[in-house]
C-alpha cells in the first residue's frame, strides 16, 4: 500500500525528474559504430568516426562563445560529455542531470520555417550549451544541499521545483539569436502560437499556458519563454536572469523561490511582469485583419484540427493531410463539403506529401527494430482511387519525394549519415537510382520539385545559413540561384509553367510570393484572404484557384482564393529579419558572435565505449515503514550499461540486504545480472515437537540473463517482441541444522516473451483504438524440487461507443505445480480480493474508460487537472487447489466497480495520474479482509 510520506513523495520526485531529464535510448547504437572524442576542460565532444568536422565545430563554438556569455548567467563550468548522433532523421538535442550528459541530433529538417536555416550543428551548440551553463550555476544553496545528499538526482529535482522549464528553453532561445543573425526570436513562425491565442481572444489562465490541454490548442513553453527572457534583458540589463536564476536555485525564499527571486532583481510582482512580456509582443504581432479572420470562429471553439499539404485534384477537388486530437493522420480528398479518406498515413517526421495523376508520394518513418538511435525515411506510393499503397525504397533516408510530370519519376532529397546531402533521382516505378545530382558545396535542398526532366526547382539552405530559390541542372548539379540569398526561410516550392509559388518570411510575417523563370522576376502575393490569417504556407496551385494553409487557435486551416482576385505586387528584394523590437540583441557584446568564430582543429582520439562503466551520479532513498532503502544508480555515458548498488533495512524482520543490479546494451541481447546478499532473515517454524522456534538464515540470489527488445513501428501499428530469460540460484546458510530441507538451495529458470501491437493513439485518446499485448511466462527449477509456474495473459483494446472511450479486456490464466508454491503470484486478480497463490487462477475482466470532464484549471501554480476521467469495471476470477486432505477447493471471485482518474500537472511541469477505486466484491474475500465494499487510492498510476 503506498505511503504518501515525506520520504515516499522525494523518492518519487527524485524518479520523476531524473527520468523526464532522460530523452536518450538505451543501448541504441549497433557495436559496428566506433567513436572518438575531444576533449577540453569545457566539454568532451564524443562522436561516430567519420564525423570528425561536426565534432570540431562542436568544440570551437563551445570554446570560443563560452567566456563570452558567462557574464549573463554565472561563471561556474564543470565538464559536459556531448554525445554527437547521426543516424536520427530529427534535428533535436537535450541535455540532462542524472548523469551529467548531452545528445545533438543532427539531421537538419525540410520546413525552414521551424527551427531556422543555420546549420544544426552550430544552431544546437549556441542551444543546447546554454542549458550546460544554466546547469552549473544552478548548484548553489539548498539545490547544492540537495545535490550533495543524493547526487545529480537530488540536484534536478530542487532544481526542477525552483526554476521554471520555461526559463530554461527562453534563454536557451534567446542565446542562439544573440550570437546569430536569426535564431528563432527572429523567426515569425516561432510566435504563431500566442498570435493565433491573441487573434481568437483565447484569454487562457496563466497555468493553462504552462500546462497545455486536451481539447484546446496551447503553445509550448519555447516561446512563452524567450518573450519573457527578452523582455527582461531589455528592461533590467543583461545580468537580471543570472541573478534570478542564482537566488531561485539557492531557494532565498523557500517558498515560490522564483517569483520571489524575480520581484527582488525587477521590482515587479510576478504576475504584472509576465503581462507586461507578453503585452509588448502582442501589440506587435495582432492586427485588426487578424481578428477578423478568427471571428469566423466562435469563442467557444475547441481545437479543430490541421489540414496540411493542400494539392488541386482539379479546381473543385483538393487533396490534404488531416489530423487532429481525436482522429489519426490521413490522407483526405474533398470535393465541395463531401470528404472522403484515401488511406490512413503510416508514421511520418512531418505532414509533407506529394501528389500528381492520381498518385501520392510521402516518405514514411521506420526506426530500426533493434537500435533506436538508428531510423529510415522510405518512401511510399499511394494509388488515390483505390487508397492501396506499395512500398518504393527501404532502409533509405529520404526526404521531401516529388514526381515529375508523367510520374515515371520522383526526386527526393538523400540525407545519409555521413550528412553529405544529395538530390537522387529515382525510378518510380521501382525505387531505383537513376541519378545522384552532384552537390559538392554540400547544400541543403528542401522541397525539390521538377522543373523539366533536366532541371529541379528546389528551396536550397547554404552553410552559412542563407537561403534561395534555385534551378538545379540535374546532370551537373550546377545551381542557379533565382532569389537573392539571404537569411530569410523560403520553402514549399511549387511549379505552375514559368512560374515558382513558394512561402518566405517577410517583415514580421511569413507571406506567399511568386517567381518568374525566365526574367526572375519576383511578387508578393496579396489580397484580403491572404492578410486575414496567421502566415501562409504550403501554396497549392490550381487553374483558376490558389490553396494555401495558415495557422490558428483552431489548428493548421485550408484557404483557397481565385488567382483573379489576387494582386501580384513587384518587389526586389525581402527585408530583413525582425527583431521584433528587441533591443538588447543588438547592443550586447556577443551580437552575432557565431560569424567570428572559426572551427579551429584539435587534436581527437579514440573514445573507449567502456569509459567510466559505472558513472555513479544519483542517491535514491524510499523509506516506506517497515522498508528502509537507498540505491547508488550509474549509467555511462554511452547510455549502454546501467547499475545500481542497493541497501535495504526492514524493520519487522530485521534483515539487512545488499545488492548489486547491472544491464549491458550494447550486443544485440540485452545481458544482465544481479547480486544479492540478505543477512538475518528469521522466520517462524515448528520442530519435531511441533513447538514453535526462531528459524535465522543469510539469502544469497544470483541472476543472470538477457534480453532481445525488438520494436518494428513500421506502417501504421507499433509492434514490440521482448523476450527475456534469466537463471536464478539462491543459497540459503540455515542457522539450525533441522531445519535446513526446509529452506533448501534453490535454481530456477525464469523464460518470459511479451508481444504488443497497437495503432498511433491520437492526443486525447485515453487508450489506443486498437492494440494487443500478450504476455507468457514459464519459471521452472532445476533441481529435485520439481516445481514450476506457468502464466499466460492477454489484454485487448478496441473502440467504445464515442471516438473518445476505450472497451478493454483482459484475460489470464496462471498454473503450477501441485506440490510448491515457491514462486510467487503474479496473475492480475479480481479487484477488491486479497489473492493467494492458488494451483489453478483464471482471470477476465473488462473495462470501459470515458472522460468526464476537461476542467483545464489549477491551484497556487502547484497541481493542475487536465482532465476527469472514469473507468466500469467488471472482474471475473476463478481459483483451483487441494486442500490437506487432498479434497478440491475452487472458488469464484468476482468483483464490479468504478474508478475515478485525475489527469493532472504538478509544479507546472510534471505529469501524475491518480486515482480512486470503489470495487462491490459479489462473492466472500476468503484470503482476506471482511465486507463487500472496498475503496482504494491508486496513487500513481503512471508517471510519464
Amino acid at each position: 500500500m503506498f505511503k504518501p510520506t515525506f520520504w515516499g513523495v522525494l523518492t518519487t520526485s527524485l524518479l520523476l525528474f531524473t527520468g523526464a531529464a532522460k530523452a536518450q535510448q538505451f543501448g541504441g547504437n549497433p557495436p559496428s559504430v566506433k567513436w572518438k572524442e575531444i576533449n577540453t576542460p569545457a566539454a568532451r565532444v564524443i562522436y561516430p568516426v567519420g564525423m570528425d568536422s561536426a565534432g570540431q565545430r562542436v568544440n570551437s563554438i563551445i570554446q570560443q562563445a563560452n567566456n563570452a556569455i558567462k557574464p549573463t548567467i554565472g561563471f561556474k563550468q564543470r565538464q559536459i560529455n556531448i554525445v554527437l548522433q547521426n543516424q536520427l532523421i530529427n534535428t533535436n538535442g537535450y541535455v540532462g542531470l542524472a548523469p551529467f550528459r548531452s545528445e545533438f541530433y543532427l539531421t537538419p529538417a525540410q520546413n525552414s520555417f521551424g527551427l531556422g536555416t543555420i546549420l544544426p550543428v552550430d544552431q544546437l551548440t549556441l542551444h543546447e550549451f546554454r542549458h550546460v551553463q544554466q546547469y552549473n550555476n544552478s548548484d548553489v544553496g539548498l539545490t547544492r544541499l540537495l545535490h550533495t545528499l543524493f547526487g545529480e538526482g537530488g540536484q534536478v529535482l530542487a532544481y526542477g521545483l525552483a526554476v521554471p522549464n520555461w526559463f530554461a528553453e527562453g534563454d536557451a532561445v534567446y542565446n542562439e539569436t544573440l550570437l546569430t543573425t536569426q535564431g528563432r526570436g527572429r523567426l515569425p513562425y516561432f510566435f504563431n502560437g500566442y498570435r493565433s491565442l491573441w487573434a481568437a481572444g483565447k484569454n487562457y489562465s496563466w497555468m493553462k499556458l504552462r500546462n497545455g490541454s486536451y481539447r484546446d490548442y496551447v503553445p509550448d513553453w519555447y516561446p512563452l519563454g524567450y518573450m519573457l527572457i527578452s523582455y527582461g534583458r531589455d528592461s533590467y540589463g543583461s545580468d537580471v536572469w543570472r541573478k534570478v536564476n542564482h537566488d531561485a536555485a539557492a531557494y532565498k525564499s523557500l517558498i515560490y523561490p522564483f517569483q520571489n527571486a524575480l520581484k527582488k532583481h525587477t521590482g515587479q510582482e510576478y504576475i504584472a511582469f509576465r503581462t507586461a512580456a507578453l503585452d509588448h509582443f502582442k501589440s506587435q504581432l495582432i492586427t485588426p485583419d487578424l481578428q477578423k479572420g478568427a471571428q469566423q470562429y466562435k469563442n467557444s471553439q475547441h481545437f479543430i484540427g490541421n489540414q496540411e499539404f493542400p494539392a488541386f485534384a482539379n479546381d473543385s477537388t483538393v487533396i490534404y493531410r488531416r489530423s487532429s486530437y481525436t482522429q489519426r493522420p490521413a490522407f483526405v480528398m474533398r470535393k465541395g463539403d463531401n470528404e472522403r479518406i484515401i488511406r490512413l498515413s503510416d508514421f511520418t517526421v512531418d505532414s509533407y506529401f506529394h501528389y500528381n495523376n492520381g498518385q501520392i508520394v510521402y516518405a514514411s518513418r521506420r526506426p530500426d527494430a533493434r537500435w533506436s538511435y538508428r531510423e529510415y525515411n522510405e518512401l511510399k506510393v499511394i494509388d488515390v482511387k483505390t487508397g492501396s499503397q506499395r512500398q518504393l525504397t527501404a532502409k533509405t533516408k529520404y526526404f521531401a519525394p516529388a514526381f515529375n510530370a508523367d510520374n515515371s519519376r520522383i526526386v527526393a532529397v538523400d540525407v545519409p549519415a555521413s550528412g553529405r546531402y544529395t538530390l537522387h533521382i529515382l525510378n518510380a516505378n521501382n525505387g531505383k537510382l537513376i541519378t545522384a545530382v552532384p552537390n559538392p558545396a554540400n547544400l541543403l535542398y528542401t522541397y525539390p520539385k521538377f522543373y523539366n526532366n533536366d532541371q529541379i526547382i528546389s528551396a536550397v539552405r547554404r552553410q552559412d545559413g542563407k537561403t534561395s530559390i534555385a534551378l538545379v541542372n540535374i546532370s551537373s548539379g550546377k545551381v542557379d540561384e533565382l532569389t537573392i540569398a539571404d537569411m530569410a526561410p523560403k520553402a514549399f516550392p511549387v511549379v505552375r509553367g514559368d512560374t515558382v509559388y513558394f512561402s518566405a518570411t517577410s517583415g514580421i510575417n511569413d507571406k506567399l510570393f511568386a517567381l518568374t523563370i525566365n526574367n526572375r522576376k519576383l511578387y508578393e502575393m496579396q489580397g484580403d484572404s491572404l492578410m486575414n490569417y496567421i502566415g501562409n504556407y504550403q501554396p497549392a496551385v490550381g487553374n483558376k484557384k490558389l490553396a494555401w494553409i495558415s495557422f490558428s487557435a483552431f489548428g493548421y486551416q485550408l484557404h483557397q482564393a481565385d488567382k483573379k482576385n489576387l494582386a501580384f505586387n513587384p518587389v526586389d528584394a525581402l527585408p530583413p529579419l525582425p527583431d521584433f523590437q528587441v533591443a538588447s540583441l543588438k547592443q550586447d557584446s556577443s551580437t552575432n558572435l557565431l560569424a567570428s568564430i572559426h572551427t579551429q582543429v584539435l587534436p581527437a582520439k579514440k573514445y573507449p565505449k567502456f569509459t567510466r562503466p559505472f558513472n555513479f551520479h544519483s542517491l535514491v532513498p524510499y523509506l516506506d515503514d517497515p522498508e528502509y532503502s537507498f540505491s547508488l544508480l550509474g549509467e555511462n555515458i554511452l547510455n549502454t550499461f546501467q547499475s545500481e548498488l542497493s541497501f535495504n533495512y526492514n524493520r519487522n524482520e530485521g534483515y539487512k540486504q545488499f545488492g548489486f543490479n547491472t544491464i549491458y546494451g550494447a550486443l544485440f541481447p540485452y545481458l544482465f545480472g544481479s547480486v544479492n546478499y540478505t543477512l538475518d532473515r528469521r522466520d517462524f517454524g515448528f520442530d519435531q515437537n511441533r513447538n514453535a522456534v526462531e528459524v535465522n538464515w543469510n539469502e544469497t540470489n544470483l541472476q543472470a540473463g538477457l534480453q532481445i527488445p525488438l520494436s518494428f513501428a513500421s506502417g501504421r501499428n507499433t509492434t514490440r517482441f521482448t523476450y527475456t530469460s534469466s537463471i536464478n540460484y539462491s543459497i540459503n546458510d540455515v542457522k539450525q541444522v533441522a531445519f535446513k530441507n526446509a529452506l533448501p538451495n534453490n535454481t530456477y529458470l525464469n523464460n518470459s516473451i511479451t508481444i504488443s501491437n497497437q495503432v498511433a493513439k491520437p492526443y486525447q485518446l485515453i487508450n489506443p483504438q486498437l492494440a494487443q499485448s500478450l504476455t507468457l511466462t514459464y519459471r521452472n527449477t532445476i533441481n529435485n524440487l520439481g516445481a514450476h509456474q506457468l502464466l499466460a495473459s492477454g489484454t485487448f483494446y478496441f473502440p467504445g461507443l464515442v471516438k473518445t472511450h476505450s472497451l478493454v479486456f483482459n484475460v489470464a490464466h496462471q498454473r503450477r505445480d501441485r506440490n510448491y508454491s515457491i514462486f510467487s503470484n503474479q496473475l492480475p486478480f479480481s479487484r477488491g480480493y486479497t489473492s493467494d497463490n492458488l494451483y489453478r487462477l483464471y482471470k477476465a475482466g473488462v473495462n470501459y474508460h470515458f472522460p468526464i470532464a476537461y476542467p483545464d484549471a489549477g491551484v497556487a501554480n502547484l497541481v493542475y487537472l487536465m482532465r476527469l476521467r472514469g473507468n466500469l469495471f467488471y472482474d471475473y476470477a476463478h481459483g483451483k487447489d487441494f486442500y490437506r486432505s487432498g479434497a478440491a477447493f475452487k472458488a469464484d471471485f468476482r468483483s464490479a466497480g468504478a474508478e475515478l482518474y485525475f489527469d493532472t500537472q504538478w509544479f507546472n511541469e510534471s505529469s501524475i495520474t491518480f486515482g480512486v477505486r470503489y470495487t462491490y466484491l459479489l462473492d466472500n474475500d476468503i484470503f482476506g479482509g471482511k465486507g463487500r465494499n472496498r475503496f482504494t487510492l491508486i496513487l500513481p498510476l503512471s508517471i510519464f
